[in-house]
């Protein structure tokens, strides 16, 4: 069943209210969308019904003119022989296309009247359709961004980023030691010799690198 009885409800819709009373708001906002665009299609070709009856009206108007047209000339000939008994029948039959005719452009003058309401409601069923796609992309944008934000401190709290900084924390430690050890070793010791330095040195950007490794794969991993 339809959310709407159709156009008139369509048209006089709050879209805001229909949303609010809603427990699955992206799920109704797809449902209007849905009937409205189907109301619309609807409408406009109720209108090109509307339109193809006009012309068909205005084809017969035409031909019931030309026929009052040949029932004149009838007329006139049957008043030259004399025959005015015929005339005046000819002139009974014009009278009678004439009355056809009166009444078809009264039938499309109706249509008229009922084409340019199909066009006002054509308007205020796009305009209804446009404020509801641009609900439902703010909806789908909120979705979007709550669901990012929720994967965001879903990995935050998660075991990956405790594991990672736990790491961190040994390599720190193993860097403080080993820098207590240098430390230690130039406690009452001779100068080290250049090897020695060097040897230290060798050490020390080891442990870096290993630390900036890990870093560089958490940054990847947040990627």
């Amino acid at each position: 069943m339809g959310i709407f009885s159709r156009t008139r409800d369509i048209i006089a819709a709050n879209v805001t209210d229909l949303l609010d009373k809603s427990e699955d708001p992206a799920k109704m906002i797809r449902m209007i969308i849905m009937e409205m665009e189907e109301t619309l299609v609807e409408v406009r070709a109720s209108a090109a019904r509307v339109i193809a009856d006009q012309k068909e009206m205005r084809r017969q108007i035409a031909k019931l003119e030309r026929l009052q047209d040949s029932w004149v000339e009838k007329a006139e000939l049957a008043l030259s022989k004399d025959r005015e008994d015929l005339a005046k029948a000819a002139l009974v039959e014009k009278r009678k296309a004439g009355d056809m005719a009166d009444q078809l452009k009264v039938e499309i003058e109706v249509l008229d009247e009922s084409l340019r309401a199909s066009e006002a409601d054509i308007a205020k069923l796009q305009h209804k359709l446009r404020e509801a796609r641009s609900r439902q992309n703010a909806i789908m944008t909120r979705m979007e961004s709550a669901h990012n934000r929720y994967r965001l401190r879903e990995m935050l709290a998660g075991p990956k980023v405790e594991d990672a900084f736990s790491r961190f924390d040994v390599l720190e430690r193993r860097a403080d030691f080993a820098e207590g050890e240098a430390d230690a070793l130039a406690l009452g010791a001779p100068p080290k010799s250049l090897e020695e330095e060097i040897a230290e040195l060798r050490n020390a950007e080891k442990v870096e690198a290993e630390l900036e490794a890990l870093k560089a794969r958490r940054r990847t991993g947040d990627a």
